[in-house]
Formats: C-alpha cells, sequence, structure tokens
C-alpha cells in the first residue's frame, strides 16, 4: 500500500511519500485558456511552468489559483493539478487505486470542505481517504511527542492562512483558522512599492523582495535590488530597498496574529494555560522564515518559541508521520 500525505496549500502543494519523505513541492495554480461559451477553459500549465506565467501571460489566458483559503474554489483544474503531481511522483492512476492519503486542513474545516476533498480523490482514483488538523501535523513535524495529558501550543503561518491552536492527542482545546499569511504581505508591498518609489511590482516580485529581506530584526540592514515599471514613464526600473524599509508591514500582519494568539491564551482553563507557558509556541510555515521571528513572538508572547529548519514543510512531514504510523493514524486522523 502506498502512503501519501497532501498539502493542498493555496500557494504551494506539498506531497510527503512514506518511506521516501518530501517528495514534491510545486505551486498550487494553473494557467488557463478561456475558451468560447459559458465557462469552457484548457488547461495550458500547471504547478511551476503556470506560475512562471504570472504577470507575463497572455490576454486570453488566467493565471488560476483554485484553492483559497484552504477551499476547493475550482474542483475541475484541482483534479487537473492533482492528477498531474501524482503523476510526477509516479502515482499512475492505477497505482493510485491502492493509494492512502492524508490531506492536510486548515482548523475548523466543516463537512462540505471534506465533501469537496473526497470528491477530488474519487477523480484522482485515490484508494483510501484521512484528514488531519494542520496544528496535529506541524507540531509532530517538530517530532514532539504528543500525548493525551499535555497540551502543546502551535502557531502555522502560511500564504493565505494561519492556524492557531492549543491540543493534545485528545483533541483541539481551543484553535482558529485566520484568513492572514505572508500573501497579505505581498499585497501590502506591491502597493508599498507603487506608494514610496512609483514602481510596479507583481505578485512573484513581492513574493521574492518578503523572502529575501523581511525581517523582524530591529537593526536588520539587508539590501535587494528590486525591478518592476515605472508607473511614469512605463519603462523597466529598479530601486534599492532595505529590510528596514519594510519592517513595519511585516510587522504590522505579524501582530495581528498574535492578537488573536494572546485572546486565546487569556480564554484557556488554567491547566492549559500553564503547560502553554512551560512548553512554549510551535512555529511552522513559510512565514516564519523571516529574519528575527522567534525571538518576536517570544518577546510578546513571553514563551519560548521552538521553531523548525524548515518551517514550510513541517505540516505535510507531521502528516506524513500520521499515514506512515498506524498509532498516529487512529489517534489524529478521521475518515468524515
Amino acid at each position: 500500500m502506498i502512503k501519501l500525505a497532501i498539502d493542498l496549500g493555496s500557494w504551494v502543494t506539498k506531497i510527503y511519500k512514506s518511506g521516501c519523505g518530501v517528495v514534491l513541492a510545486e505551486p498550487t495554480c494553473a494557467a488557463v485558456e478561456q475558451l468560447p461559451g459559458e465557462g469552457g477553459y484548457n488547461v495550458k500549465f500547471l504547478g511551476e511552468k503556470a506560475r512562471a506565467l504570472s504577470g507575463r501571460a497572455a490576454q486570453n489566458t488566467r493565471i488560476v489559483n483554485p484553492v483559497v483559503d484552504g477551499d476547493i474554489v475550482h474542483a475541475g483544474i484541482v483534479a487537473d493539478l492533482l492528477r498531474y503531481f501524482l503523476e510526477k511522483i509516479e502515482i499512475t492512476p492505477r497505482r493510485a487505486r491502492k493509494t492512502e492519503v492524508v490531506f492536510v486542513l486548515p482548523c475548523g474545516s466543516g463537512a462540505e470542505i471534506k465533501r469537496k476533498y473526497f470528491r477530488l480523490a474519487d477523480e484522482c482514483n485515490i484508494g483510501k481517504v484521512y484528514f488531519t488538523n494542520v496544528p496535529f501535523a506541524a507540531v509532530l513535524g517538530h517530532n514532539v511527542p504528543l500525548s493525551e495529558s499535555t497540551p502543546v501550543f502551535s502557531i502555522d503561518m502560511g500564504h493565505a492562512l494561519t492556524n492557531i491552536a492549543v491540543f493534545s492527542l485528545d483533541g483541539i482545546i481551543s484553535g482558529m483558522s485566520l484568513n492572514l499569511g505572508g500573501g497579505n504581505i505581498d499585497v501590502h508591498l506591491i502597493d508599498f512599492m507603487a506608494e514610496n518609489y512609483n514602481l510596479r511590482i507583481g505578485a512573484l516580485t513581492a513574493e521574492r523582495l518578503k523572502n529575501t529581506i523581511g525581517s523582524l530584526l530591529p537593526d536588520d540592514d539587508k539590501l535587494t535590488v528590486v525591478d518592476g515599471r515605472d508607473l511614469t514613464s512605463g519603462a523597466p526600473s529598479s530601486v534599492s530597498v532595505t529590510a528596514s524599509q519594510i519592517r513595519g508591514i511585516v510587522t504590522l500582519y505579524i501582530d495581528k496574529i498574535i492578537e488573536y494568539a494572546v485572546l486565546m491564551i487569556s480564554r484557556l482553563p488554567a491547566e492549559a494555560a500553564s503547560a502553554v507557558m512551560h512548553g512554549g509556541v510551535y512555529l511552522s510555515g513559510g512565514l516564519c522564515k523571516a529574519d528575527g521571528m522567534a525571538e518576536y513572538i517570544s518577546g510578546k508572547l513571553g514563551v519560548t518559541a521552538n521553531t523548525f529548519d524548515e518551517p514550510q514543510l513541517a505540516a505535510v512531514m507531521g502528516a506524513g508521520m500520521i499515514i506512515s504510523d498506524d498509532y498516529y493514524t487512529r489517534k489524529v486522523a478521521t475518515q468524515d
């Protein structure tokens, strides 16, 4: 039996194969050509090739992100994507019938979202489906042993969503999914560059800017060159930007996340709050790669912040542990 963990993110899809580790990480997007008639389209490119066309596509080509905030909003394109990804890791439709998959879902995902994933699995011939929540998977990705009696605190900051939860193997004590993440920073950076440098940049450039010099360190002097289009002349233009110049944008959204985390802690039962104060918080998700993130959150929350070497992979690696280990499959995975 082939066992996979799939994190179908709004920005990137990651797949873990039992016995192999993370075998795929590609953009969750497609380049589609609109056809005459209502709703008709032709898929031109998927994954990396589609993302590379962002801001460069022909007039009749759209770049579609078919997963929004953990919800499948374009079932046909998601099925095309997942079949394509499975084929890339040598899971043919015939082999898919002998495959068990655990999908990683945000906190609070309801029955309707799960029904969409069941339909997706059926479209891709997947034999057996499980679900697990981001917090469980992300903490297991830290190699943290879970028990029924000791709550742990997790903040997973992705591109479109942040999941905050306190939980144990017995279940989630308190949890929430916020529409906040790295994508909000990217959009703000696009506006910032236009207003302060008269420079139009695209989503991919904004993401690179954030990933290159995004920092919460107060004295960070990293510098990068940003290429774009001058809004007045329309000509190509380049400017230099420092980490300190965009630090306020990064902290704005991190502070919003921290506000919700503080509120959650304040409403915990006394014993759970005590466990959080002693155990600290486990950070994961791509946004955690910003320099100074652990120190900043630790200072704001007053607890130790535990990080992961590759935070963007924590959830899918933890989900891989769940599907690979019968004990965790029984404890933190469901089939409904």
